[in-house]
């Protein structure tokens, strides 16, 4: 799994994605052993990273399970492992990093 994610991470970094970060969730009862997130610098910029993780990961071997795609807020869901891809203004609004800080220590009932 952690090579998995840091060629995620390697990816999105490559295309300029900003502020990307790990959460591990492995062990603590969520849907998924591993989020990432990662800032888009607006809506064309979002739907070029979620293309060009489709189209170099495939190849791979990753199954891409469901795909919920909109410029501001894209979310891809490998099964393990959740990618949100946001433009600034819904990461800020929506703080789904605080969310999973509260998944993380088991403080979300």
């Amino acid at each position: 799994m952690e090579t998995r994610i840091k060629t995620i991470v390697d990816l999105l970094s490559d295309k300029k994605a900003e502020n990307i970060e790990t959460v591990d969730l492995k062990g603590k009862g969520y849907i998924v052993d591993a989020v990432i997130i990662a800032t888009a610098l607006n809506n064309r910029h979002s739907i070029a990273l979620l293309n060009y993780l489709r189209e170099t990961l495939k190849p791979l071997g990753e199954e891409f399970v469901r795909v919920e795609e909109d410029g501001e807020w894209s979310i891809i869901d490998m099964g393990d492992m959740f990618i949100h891809i946001m433009t600034e203004v819904h990461r800020d609004t929506y703080n789904i990093e605080q969310f999973l800080r509260e998944v993380k220590r088991g403080d979300y009932k």
